[in-house]
């Protein structure tokens, strides 16, 4: 029974590098990418986006943000392979031992706030759509959520290789329901309500999983190398998300009373009625588990417990946040992690890709990396307020890049031309346990 258990539930690496035996087919991590961003929340997110830009314009937008997304997510993905970190280990090598706890705790706790907005939504959906209980469907559904969690990596990877071809065929008989009356011109002219600018919309796209991208080595540390890393990021970033937000925005562009895909679906009555209960609990599964497995591998990371045990309290504190009404806040989180967190990704790209590749976790704190990250997250603050019609996830990251990269190179040939460089010496690396 016990060996039983444990080919079930496999060892999660919490406090340490995947080893090379551990590591995972390019499949199965594209599995578990793709059941990611192919779900509801990315179809009602394209569906703002054409709704209030209008067709073409709003499909540029989805186009630029998940490009942006492959770039960021990819090269993370590619930098966690090389070592097998989790992502508390990786952002360790940048802003230190101690200094990690920081930022791993911080993004491993928003991220229970998206599972506690996606639960939410499971509840909101269903109450608008048949009228049912949302309290008690999102208590049931968060229960669901945190028992597939607990089989952990595994479990992402069988959910996903069902949840993404059942949304890609039930999305595509939508859409083409949606539009089998109106002419191919009549979508394409559509022209939107014009309320948000083309930044902000690039900005909802990358904000969406900036946060649970920043923290990909959670994933792609189970890829066998560089190579696989991006091409099962690419599975996510732009093929998955972008279908998920061309077939809102699709909807949209209809016209459609509903343009939220699951509502429309749902409205159609019948057998069709039922599958998409299915659908909507498989696809935002799907999310939560994902979700709260980030989050549990970084607390777990930070407080030395195992990911399961860790899994069960995130996920009754995301629970209690769900029923308060997270839901409603859902464009809300999403300005806010396109404001803090982009910086961390770009900072951690520029440390470990040029300015100290072969560096190791050897420092306690490097004040450097806070300081980047503080003035990244300031001027995306800034162009917020005002300047919105520009993506502030996009200027966030650079700022948070190219004042890191401004600081190291002043330091270090400060140091260079006045004393022998001891702040940035790269030291051996702390053995893993």
């Amino acid at each position: 029974m016990r060996e039983q258990a444990k080919q079930i539930l496999e060892e999660e690496y919490e406090n340490s590098a995947v080893p090379a035996k551990a590591r995972k087919s390019l499949f199965s991590v594209s599995m578990i990418w793709i059941g990611f961003p192919m779900i509801m929340t990315s179809a009602v997110t394209g569906a703002t986006i054409v709704g209030g830009l209008g067709f073409w314009t709003g499909m540029l937008s989805i186009l630029i943000g998940n490009l942006i997304l492959f770039g960021y997510v990819g090269t993370l993905a590619m930098l966690s392979a090389n070592k097998g970190y989790n992502f508390s280990l990786q952002s360790a090598i940048t802003f230190g031992s101690k200094g990690a706890r920081v930022v791993s705790g911080l993004l491993s706790t928003l991220v229970i706030g998206w599972f506690a907005v996606q639960t939410g939504m499971t509840g909101s959906s269903m109450h608008d759509a048949f009228g049912s209980n949302a309290f008690l469907i999102t208590l049931i559904a968060s229960v669901l959520y945190i028992v597939l969690t607990l089989f952990g990596v595994k479990a992402l990877t069988y959910i996903g290789a069902v949840s993404a071809p059942f949304f890609f065929l039930i999305g595509l008989w939508a859409v083409h329901d949606a539009t089998k009356n109106i002419g191919f011109s009549s979508i394409t002219g559509f022209q939107g309500t014009g309320m948000i600018s083309m930044g902000l919309a690039v900005t909802m796209v990358i904000s969406l999983f900036a946060d649970s991208g920043t923290m990909t080595a959670d994933f792609n540390r189970w890829s066998k190398n560089k190579k696989q890393a991006l091409a099962s990021t690419f599975t996510a970033f732009p093929l998955a998300c972008m279908i998920a937000m061309v077939f809102g925005g699709l909807i949209a562009a209809t016209a459609s009373q509903n343009s939220d895909l699951f509502l429309y679906i749902a409205g159609k009555g019948g057998m069709i009625a039922y599958i998409s209960i299915l659908l909507l609990f498989l696809n935002l599964g799907s999310v939560c588990a994902h979700c709260l497995y980030n989050a549990s591998v970084g607390w777990s990371s930070l407080t030395g417990r195992k990911m399961r045990e860790t899994a069960v309290v995130l996920g009754v504190i995301g629970t209690i946040f769900a029923v308060s009404g997270a839901w409603n806040h859902f464009f809300d989180w999403l300005n806010l992690l396109g404001i803090i967190v982009p910086p961390i990704g770009a900072i951690i790209l520029c440390d470990q890709l040029f300015l100290r590749r072969k560096a190791d976790i050897s420092q306690t704190v490097r004040i450097s990396a806070f300081a980047a990250w503080v003035i990244g997250a300031f001027i995306g603050l800034i162009v917020d307020q005002f300047a919105p019609f520009l993506s502030t996830a996009v200027m966030s990251m650079i700022a948070g890049g190219v004042v890191y990269t401004a600081i190291i190179l002043t330091k270090t040939s400060f140091f260079t031309t006045a004393e022998p460089v001891k702040n940035f010496a790269i030291e051996p690396a702390q053995k893993q346990s």
